[in-house]
């Protein structure tokens, strides 16, 4: 199939880069016709292109990506940055709420010397993210709890992009995310903030006296966000990074 052909397929489906999409397809269909038009099935289908391709680029790193895991969005990458600042050497990582593992993924390609550990709910995520992080620590279950105790006090940096959608809010958001990633995934309940409240929760028990809880948010409820971490025993502070419209909430024990 040419690639005029595959462009105005994906551009007729609404595809707004339908170029860059139909060169992404065609690089990774390689030469199998049969799989192209499986693949360009999907995406005019409305399947998120990194699901579609199987894979996703997240701060240089190429993320393996499953059908109903949780897309890495480039604004998360935010959230490895303030992760990675002042790391010590042989420092405890957790990644909660990790969908494919992305964030762990990029800590670890920087500092190969953390004990990086990952966890999630949904065994597809875990799954996936145990193809993301094969020199990590993968685990499933819900929230912190599936940790083991020996890290209770240990844990320098732990991240979370939970999810923090209000729950009336999730119909509203485009296709590719609502219809083919996990609700569990995107809605945070009422207020969006009920799976962040738990996190905020938990933490202080597994957070070394240096540590630090990193969570993700949206501008508008980053102050809520502080509140739970300040309810907590947890100093907060927001960060904001307009280049990729990322707002990270950081906790550290008072």
């Amino acid at each position: 199939m040419a690639r005029d052909e595959v462009t105005a397929r994906l551009r007729a489906a609404g595809c707004v880069f339908a170029e860059d999409e139909a060169d992404l397809l065609l690089g990774e269909a390689g030469d199998d016709p049969e799989r192209l038009e499986r693949m360009l099935g999907a995406r005019v289908s409305g399947f998120p292109l990194e699901q579609v391709l199987g894979w996703a680029w997240f701060r240089g790193v190429r993320i393996a990506v499953a059908p109903g895991v949780f897309v890495p969005r480039r604004r998360t990458e935010h959230l490895v940055e303030l992760a990675l600042e002042g790391l010590g050497a042989g420092a405890v990582v957790v990644d909660v709420c990790c969908g494919s593992g992305a964030v762990a993924a990029a800590v670890r390609a920087e500092r190969p010397d953390a004990e990086v550990w990952a966890c999630d709910v949904d065994e597809r995520a875990t799954v996936c993210a145990e193809l993301n992080l094969p020199a990590g620590h993968v685990v499933t279950g819900d929230l912190l709890a599936p940790l083991p105790d020996e890290l209770a006090g240990r844990v320098q940096v732990i991240t979370a992009n939970a999810p923090y959608v209000p729950s009336d809010a999730v119909a509203l958001m485009p296709p590719e995310a609502r219809d083919h990633e996990p609700r569990s995934a995107l809605d945070g309940g009422a207020d969006g903030l009920a799976v962040q409240a738990r996190v905020i929760v938990q933490a202080p028990r597994w957070l070394a006296p240096d540590g630090v809880l990193l969570v993700e948010t949206s501008r508008e409820q980053a102050e809520g966000t502080a509140g739970l971490m300040s309810a907590a025993g947890l100093v907060a502070r927001v960060s904001r990074c307009d280049e990729l419209d990322a707002t990270v909430v950081s906790g550290r024990l008072g």
